[in-house]
């Protein structure tokens, strides 16, 4: 069948390559894509915010099934919309979208649903005076959160009361815009990070090999939070004793939950987790892959992939479609330096011509000039990734590949899965 992808980053480039290699797919289409996904699948140029220009389009194009990369469409409601129009969509409702657009409505969730998670408290622009109130009888470190999709960047953890001070007046300022108009503020938690990729029909579901991101600029986890500038996978602090604790407290309680208010989950479910002494904490959900795991996890993953997503998306999961490669994997996220504040864009970049069967070069802020070369254009450029029988392998190998691309202000941390080795 033909399908049709949405989104444009390294993550989409991932899932490109994953669906262009399965068997159920014929032709892919890519709305907006980017320089890498366009090599293997064909520019659909159509507005991903008009349904009727998505529906004239897969009409023309006999597309029945459509993946969903970000989150904002999903919060939009692009699933609903489409679903209504006979397409088969690959990301869950707007309902349960709310997971990632609403931190207070994913809290709530989590409290009916009994998942373990911080304690919470939630506030409106019309509360702030009750929020510095709750901060000033909170332990510190505190963490405060816009509550509305804020580009990963809504999340402060002050060390500090005039620093959570400070960042109430911000939010509520409109530093976040709508996304601030409520907070949520919360304890802290300390622990050890990962993230669970699981796709769902809705009452079945597949855990897709764990990973771990490195959110922080520069290397031993310091400086300013990104978008993510690596991820290794499978992550080793997420032993048996751990996953098994994900499914009975995490993922079966929140598919419940949905299934009794008759909206089933069905999609990517994305479980962000801090973990200390083999026992999980929700920190986040999000309603679609991550990025960078994404490029660390799909590699891992062998077989028909759009055969899975789709059979979630109709609510029968098939999930022999696919397997999992005993493999570690390392992304090595290539950036502009200054990000993730302010960065030149438009510098040429040179691509390796040849590398390894088990490396992966997926394109996220990259552009073709007028003169059709590859040039910067975002903060994060590329990612290097690279697939061994070791992590340490991994590692080296994907440091291997980022060293061949060359552009002007290149930077990448350079511990990217160091951390996991304590557990090979």
């Amino acid at each position: 069948m033909n399908i049709l992808l949405i989104g444009s980053g390294g993550r989409e480039h991932a899932l490109a390559q994953s669906l262009v290699s399965s068997k159920t797919c014929s032709k892919l289409f890519a709305a907006p894509g980017n320089p890498g996904i366009w090599a293997i699948a064909e520019k659909a140029i159509i507005d991903i915010s008009n349904y009727k220009e998505i529906h004239d389009f897969c009409q023309k194009n006999e597309i029945k099934f459509i993946v969903v990369g970000p989150e904002q469409p999903l919060a939009d409601g692009i699933t609903d919309v489409m679903s209504g129009m006979g397409y088969v969509v690959f990301g869950p409702s707007k309902f349960c979208s709310q997971l990632e657009s609403s931190k207070d409505f994913a809290k709530n969730v989590m409290q009916k649903a009994k998942i373990p998670t911080a304690a919470f408290q939630s506030f409106n622009r019309n509360q702030i005076s009750e929020a510095h109130q709750y901060v000033e009888s909170s332990s510190l470190p505190i963490v405060i959160k816009a509550d509305g999709l804020a580009a990963g960047k809504g999340v402060i953890i002050a060390q500090t009361y005039d620093e959570a001070h400070h960042s109430i007046d911000e939010i509520f300022g409109g530093i976040f815009g709508d996304a601030g108009n409520k907070i949520v503020i919360e304890e802290f938690m300390s622990g050890e990070e990962a993230s669970i990729f699981v796709v769902t029909d809705g009452i079945d579901y597949l855990i897709l090999p764990p990973a771990q991101d490195h959110k922080r600029i520069s290397d031993n986890d310091e400086g300013k939070n990104t978008g993510g500038m690596g991820a290794f996978a499978p992550a080793g602090i997420v032993n048996n004793e751990v996953m098994l604790k994900v499914e009975n407290l995490i993922i079966r309680p929140l598919l419940n939950y949905f299934n009794s208010v008759d909206f089933p989950y069905r999609g990517l479910l994305y479980i962000g987790l801090m973990i200390k002494d083999n026992n999980p904490k929700v920190v986040e959900f999000n309603v679609r892959f991550g990025d960078p795991e994404t490029q660390a996890v799909l590699p891992l993953i062998e077989g028909d992939v759009a055969k899975l997503f789709y059979t979630a998306a109709i609510g029968k999961i098939d999930k022999n479609v696919v397997s999992i490669v005993h493999k570690k994997t390392v992304c090595v996220v290539l950036a502009s330096k200054g990000y993730p504040d302010s960065f030149a864009k438009g510098y040429e970049i040179k691509i390796p011509e040849n590398y390894a069967n088990n490396d992966f070069l997926y394109h996220a802020g990259t552009k073709l000039s007028d003169d059709s070369v590859l040039i910067t254009n975002g903060g994060r450029v590329l990612s290097a990734v690279s697939m061994s029988d070791t992590l340490q392998g991994a590692i080296n190998n994907a440091y291997n590949l980022a060293d061949l691309v060359v552009f002007q202000n290149k930077y990448c941390r350079k511990d990217i899965g160091k951390k996991g080795l304590k557990y090979e």
